[in-house]
């Protein structure tokens, strides 16, 4: 594992994530109350003893920036770090300073991983909610002599399109690619071959590898990839089909739960999965926690009212109300009378206190006697008395001054203040 760097992908701009990226990256949204996406990619690969790691940001990053300084702090007798890695300007290359793909974000990064002694390089996303030991991947890539190792995932034939999807031969070795194919006859002939299904597959019909995003590369031959081809931006369109032509590309079909956190529904159906009695992802985990940044808060207290199916994070405060199908963050606060129903409610930076000029506002928080079904509220947002806020299945996406609905979910940004009895409906 030593001779293995990590490097998360975490310079996308995350439009389809919207409003939630407005003012931060994609790594950086929070997740199941207290924890960042950009923690699990970390969490499994320290889990599997890598512990050099580069987190390559560009897009309104400093969130993340000081997630990271904050939480993951390695000894000074220890080699591990887990360092971020911006989208910077050169001599060399002074007109193109930002990544324009995954690829292009990898071969602007390449000169930093000189001098670390390393021979292979993981490539991850920093946006999925999963739990792979990639100590067994890189076992199985060394074992395979493989050049290229593509982690995939089985698919149904409706669920292919928009995702890079493999051909492989009965070893595993993959002989064709397909990035985001737009029909069936496309992937005809990519069936995975039964002897190589994992067991338990419950898929009907024809199954397919789709690729998860995470790779594991040869230095040189990553190297030599992207130097041959230094118009291509991206991996899954461009270098992954020129690298199964050229290389022992091998595939790793993993059988466990993962969900690519691209949209606010996705994102919003993650996170309520996690209040269900056996999640699909669990973060109970003996031996193989997922890490955050540690605080001291007290215990979440709640006082009467109804709490059903809810996750509940430190120093939540609920006060004799209804919270049902939710997840509720860090100092989050729902006062009496409340109604929170299948909603994910985002942690709070402090505890509400009135100050000067705020007299007048609502304090962070939900407010008295307020109503939220199918939303998001971001950190910070202020709800007030008797708000109404209630999202709808099939309501049509739009953007307005002090919410968005996405994919039927109202979302209300960081920060956003919602005056006493706003009625806000989708």
């Amino acid at each position: 594992m030593h001779k293995v760097i990590t490097l998360i992908l975490g310079g996308g701009r995350g439009t389809r994530l919207y409003p939630l990226t407005r003012v931060r990256s994609k790594p950086a949204v929070p997740l199941g109350g207290k924890f960042r996406l950009v923690d699990i990619p970390i969490s499994n690969a320290l889990h599997a003893g890598l512990d050099k790691i580069f987190v390559l940001t560009q897009f309104n990053s400093a969130s993340l920036h000081r997630h990271i300084t904050t939480t993951y702090r390695f000894g000074h007798f220890q080699e591990g770090f887990v360092d971020i890695l911006a989208a910077s300007q050169t001599l060399e290359d002074q007109q193109t300073d930002w990544y324009e793909g995954t690829a292009d974000a990898v071969r602007k990064t390449l000169s930093h991983l000189e001098g670390y002694n390393v021979e292979r390089v993981l490539i991850l996303s920093g946006d999925q909610l999963y739990r792979m030991d990639f100590a067994d991947v890189i076992r199985e890539h060394v074992g395979r002599d493989a050049r290229v190792t593509v982690a995939g995932v089985v698919k149904a034939p409706h669920e292919v399109q928009g995702l890079g999807i493999m051909r492989m031969d009965r070893q595993g070795r993959i002989e064709g690619f397909v990035e985001k194919p737009g029909s069936s006859e496309e992937v005809e002939g990519f069936e995975i071959p039964t002897s190589l299904l994992p067991e338990g597959c419950s898929t009907e019909g024809p199954c397919y590898a789709a690729s998860m995003g995470i790779y594991i590369w040869e230095l040189d031959a990553l190297k030599d990839a992207l130097a041959a081809r230094p118009e291509a931006t991206d991996f899954g369109h461009e270098i992954i089909p020129a690298a199964v032509e050229a290389y022992d590309v091998y595939a790793h079909l993993f059988d466990g739960y993962w969900e690519d956190i691209g949209t606010v529904g996705s994102f919003y159906e993650a996170n309520l999965a996690l209040t269900r009695e056996k999640p699909p992802f669990q973060f109970f985990h003996k031996g193989r926690s997922i890490y955050t940044h540690p605080r001291y808060l007290p215990p979440a207290r709640v006082h009467g009212g109804k709490t059903q199916d809810v996750v509940l994070a430190d120093g939540a405060d609920l006060q004799h109300s209804t919270v049902i199908h939710s997840v509720v963050g860090i100092r989050s606060v729902v006062r009496k009378g409340a109604e929170v129903r299948d909603a994910v409610l985002m942690k709070a930076d402090l505890y509400p206190t009135s100050r000067t000029g705020e007299e007048d506002v609502p304090p962070i928080g939900i407010g008295e006697g307020a109503t939220v079904k199918r939303a998001i509220i971001d950190k910070n947002a202020r709800i007030g008395r008797d708000a109404v806020i209630e999202g709808r299945e099939g309501a049509e996406d739009r953007d307005e001054e002090h919410f968005s609905v996405r994919d039927g979910i109202i979302v209300i940004p960081k920060n956003m203040v919602i005056p006493d009895g706003t009625r806000i409906k989708a």
